[in-house]
């Protein structure tokens, strides 16, 4: 027992100075311009366009899609970040030197980042309801909630793999803005899977988001959670997927380069 509670302080203290420590240098209202309007634009840039492309009876669906895609935001840049950032910072010596359990410190950096893609994606949806008059009165609040929350976790779980790459390559902000950016392609966010070519359309059936933003789309359209809860579990899958083959990578890292002596040889 006392070691469960010794993991768990582990976890939640982990996270908390991990992302304290990533953030550093950002002021709060740095932090919410961030959280605000980085939304908003890129939401304006894609509804504008969207709707003038099919017409306005279509703006829910790019904003659905761009609002679920500030959880791929906090999940890939955020995560990957607060776990490579520990090589760029000199401090990947101390963590593996930890008696810590591995998991705990793995998983625990991915948690405050799942709580702030929660809220971005909340703050895009909020912007949907002011300029574009998005209808929630046939929404169920909790199954988007859960939505919100298996997605966000599945993106996270990208950004842990992605973190991992992050610790054997000199640029990782390429590697990141490409996954990015698939993941806006392939989503569906902004386009209907329907339309893509099969071969991408068997691509995203194997990425996060995919299953999130299309059982966004069908929450908010009044179906219940019984009708994505496939989806969900799915979506759930492809992100533990992610976290265990990142966390493999992670163990095999700090193996290897305690063997070789180049925890920080870039």
């Amino acid at each position: 027992m006392e070691k469960i509670k010794l993991n768990i302080k582990i976890f939640f203290e982990g996270a908390y100075l991990s992302y304290v420590g990533l953030f550093r240098w950002l002021r709060p209202t740095t932090y919410l311009a961030t959280l605000v309007f980085s939304p908003l634009t890129q939401m304006l840039f894609f509804v504008l366009i969207g709707t003038y492309a099919q017409g306005t009876d279509k703006a829910y669906f790019y904003v659905i899609g761009n609002a679920l895609m500030n959880a791929a935001m906090s999940g890939i840049y955020g995560v990957t970040m607060s776990i490579g950032g520990d090589r760029w910072d000199g401090t990947l010596p101390y963590l593996f030197g930890a008696p810590a359990n591995r998991m705990t410190i793995f998983l625990g950096r991915a948690f405050m980042h799942i709580l702030n893609g929660m809220i971005g994606v909340l703050v895009g949806l909020m912007w949907g309801w002011l300029l574009f008059h998005m209808d929630f009165s046939a929404t169920n609040p909790w199954a988007l909630l859960l939505t919100i929350l298996v997605t966000t976790f599945s993106t996270a779980g990208l950004g842990l793999l992605m973190g991992c790459i992050g610790l054997i390559t000199r640029n990782v902000m390429f590697v990141n803005n490409t996954v990015y950016f698939v993941l806006l392609v392939f989503s569906g966010a902004n386009l209907e899977l329907s339309t893509l070519p099969k071969w991408m359309q068997v691509v995203s059936n194997y990425l996060p988001l995919t299953r999130g933003i299309a059982s966004a789309r069908l929450i908010i359209a009044g179906h219940g959670l019984a009708d994505v809860s496939r989806l969900l579990v799915e979506e759930f899958g492809i992100g533990l997927f992610f976290a265990l083959l990142g966390y493999t990578l992670f163990r095999w890292f700090e193996v290897t380069a305690k063997k070789r002596g180049t925890l920080e040889v870039f």
